[in-house]
């Protein structure tokens, strides 16, 4: 069902600051005629932006991390627009730092934010899709989420947790009209690697520092020159899920698509290479 056959949806989209993903889904949302709750920690610079396109919109604070703030924005969109019919799933970011020696804390605080987040936000909104018996839910998962980045294995690790949680959630609510969609973005040109100009690897280990500058050295060089269009790719989302059957993860980005459809045909050789031994695995049926 395309935009014109259907009325108006209510999109609830988290990580909404300025220069994301987030305005680009909300963007793409109001340009097809639908209505959007806008979440992020720090409100007053999406002001400006939201007073000019009027009561189609609503700005609500919300650090993801906490579930009260979390209930309380929910329940602000629902009674704003009489329901969430769109989902996504956008806040996040990537710390950097070595498997072995990355702090603990910062181990803790990424994993809160990337996956355990997600699991608050979708709860409190199920109840609401599940009662209408239809809904979207757009998990935003990463390249990294299907092909390891040395220096981001936890992120990978996180964007991987959202992969396996996103595959069962859509078969789980698959009976009661819910869709689920993940989606895997490359380098794109947001505002995620402007920070890592200043802000050192949460390492403990200084045998990894060298290569940690290096990771460190080579996001600074990009921000502001990754290949990716936010807008068009969240335009690819809308339009991914206007097919049907729509897809159940979208790669967005060439050089992403590539680099994943390369690791996942590696990959299944790599399975296949070991076929006998897994099959030996068995008890002999004979």
């Amino acid at each position: 069902m395309t935009a014109g056959d259907r009325p108006p949806r209510t999109w609830f989209v988290t990580g909404g600051g300025p220069g994301g993903f987030g305005i680009a889904f909300a963007e793409a949302a109001l340009e097809v005629g639908d209505r959007v709750a806008v979440t992020a920690r720090r409100t007053e610079p999406l002001r400006e932006w939201a007073d000019a396109r009027g009561d189609r919109v609503l700005v609500l604070p919300l650090d993801v991390t906490d579930p009260g703030q979390v209930r309380t924005a929910v329940s602000a969109a629902e009674d704003r627009f009489g329901g969430i019919d769109v989902l996504v799933n956008n806040a996040g970011r990537g710390w950097y730092g070595s498997v072995e020696g990355m702090a603990d804390a910062a181990v803790r605080d990424l994993f809160e934010l990337n996956f355990f987040a997600v699991l608050s936000v979708t709860r409190a909104v199920l109840p609401g899709m599940r009662a209408r018996g239809a809904g979207w839910i757009v998990n935003m998962s990463s390249a990294a989420g299907l092909r390891g980045v040395p220096g981001f294995g936890y992120y990978s690790a996180a964007k991987h947790a959202i992969e396996g949680l996103t595959d069962v959630l859509r078969d789980e609510v698959a009976g009661l009209g819910i869709r689920v969609l993940a989606v895997e973005p490359g380098a794109f040109r947001t505002r995620a690697y402007a920070g890592f100009a200043d802000e050192p690897a949460r390492e403990t280990v200084p045998d990894y520092r060298p290569m940690l500058e290096q990771v460190r050295s080579a996001m600074v060089e990009q921000d502001g020159r990754q290949p990716g269009d936010p807008r068009r790719g969240a335009r690819a989302v809308v339009a991914a899920m206007d097919q049907e059957p729509p897809p159940h993860r979208l790669v967005l980005g060439g050089a992403a698509f590539d680099a994943v459809t390369a690791t996942l045909r590696d990959t299944l050789a790599d399975i296949r290479a070991g076929e006998a031994l897994a099959r030996g695995a068995d008890f002999p049926t004979g």
